[in-house]
């Protein structure tokens, strides 16, 4: 026994002018509503057209504006944003992740000496003008681009190798970010560069960059001795000025004590003169009499006679006496 289908057939769904009118209006006004406002972020400035003329620009914040693209708003960034050249940052932050940093074309230059340098390095700018970096210049990160490697290499041209690498970096980033805003300011590109930042100079990979390396290796090892001589010559000088000026008291010391020594001989033999102007018999025999004590002060069991042996031996007998 065969199967039939009793399924009743669909009615044909009846289209009705009103409800073509309906969803027309529903479009008109969905249109209305979506095309009637515009958002823009805390970190972007609107530019708004009306028939393709500038009207105002606008900040952050929630905007109206006439519907059916009669005004149009065109969002700029007005955040500080970053440029790098000969490298390239692939995911920023505290630690930054760098893409592939071969980018010659950008940062290998000829020095002032006619030497080869890779210098990498990185811009911050900002828009302070929407209008001008909208309609001013059509390929703007093009312009900044090529504006920034022009000046940069002029600046390095300028230079012989050694400066680049060391003593003017910083001399080398402040002119390149005045010159880069003067450029920008007279094609009104209405950016500001905040800062140009060298991030990495050295010679180019191969036989220059090993002679650098040698070069720097000497002058570290330069720097290391001058340190280390300097370090003994702050040891050994201060000890030999210390010796010295102690060698100094005590010769001056010994000087005193002499000039004084010789002034008080002096003293006492002016004395003994004038007491030998006066009475000369007894001080002759005075000082015949001290020299002879000094001469055996130290003798023992000494006998004193006269050179005719007239007293000797009754000397002799009262020293017996004695005993």
């Amino acid at each position: 026994m065969s199967e039939r289908d009793i399924t009743p057939p669909r009615k044909p769904i009846k289209i009705r002018p009103r409800m073509i009118v309906i969803a027309v209006i529903v479009i008109f006004i969905l249109a209305l509503l979506l095309t009637s406002f515009y958002m823009v972020d805390q970190t972007e400035q609107a530019v708004i057209l009306r028939f393709g003329s500038y009207i105002k620009t606008s900040g952050a914040g929630l905007h109206f504006k006439l519907p059916f693209n009669i005004d149009q708003n065109y969002n700029v960034p007005i955040r500080v944003q970053d440029l790098s050249f000969g490298y390239r940052t692939e995911r920023p932050g505290v630690t930054t992740t760098y893409a592939n940093r071969d980018y010659p074309e950008e940062s290998i230059m000829l020095t002032g000496d006619l030497n080869i340098v890779d210098v990498e390095w990185a811009i911050q700018y900002q828009v302070i003008d929407p209008v001008a970096w909208l309609f001013n210049v059509e390929l703007q990160e093009k312009t900044i681009r090529d504006i920034s490697q022009s000046v940069v290499n002029s600046l390095v041209g300028d230079r012989a190798i050694l400066d680049v690498i060391g003593s003017e970096r910083s001399n080398i980033q402040l002119q390149a970010q005045d010159r880069m805003n003067n450029v920008f300011e007279f094609y009104n590109l209405g950016i500001l560069v905040l800062q140009v930042q060298l991030q990495n100079v050295v010679p180019p990979v191969g036989a220059v960059l090993d002679a650098f390396e040698d070069v720097n290796k000497a002058i570290q090892d330069m720097n290391r001795l001058i340190n280390e001589g300097q370090e003994e010559y702050n040891k050994e000088i201060p000890k030999a000025r210390g010796q010295a000026e102690q060698i100094i008291q005590q010769a001056q010391g010994y000087a005193a004590e002499r000039v004084n020594t010789s002034r008080g001989d002096v003293a006492r033999f002016l004395s003994v003169r004038d007491e030998y102007r006066r009475n000369r018999d007894v001080t002759r025999s005075r000082l015949y009499i001290e020299m002879i004590e000094n001469v055996f002060r130290e003798e023992k069991d000494t006998d004193l006679v006269d050179k005719n042996l007239e007293n000797f031996l009754p000397i002799k007998s009262l020293q017996g006496g004695a005993r």
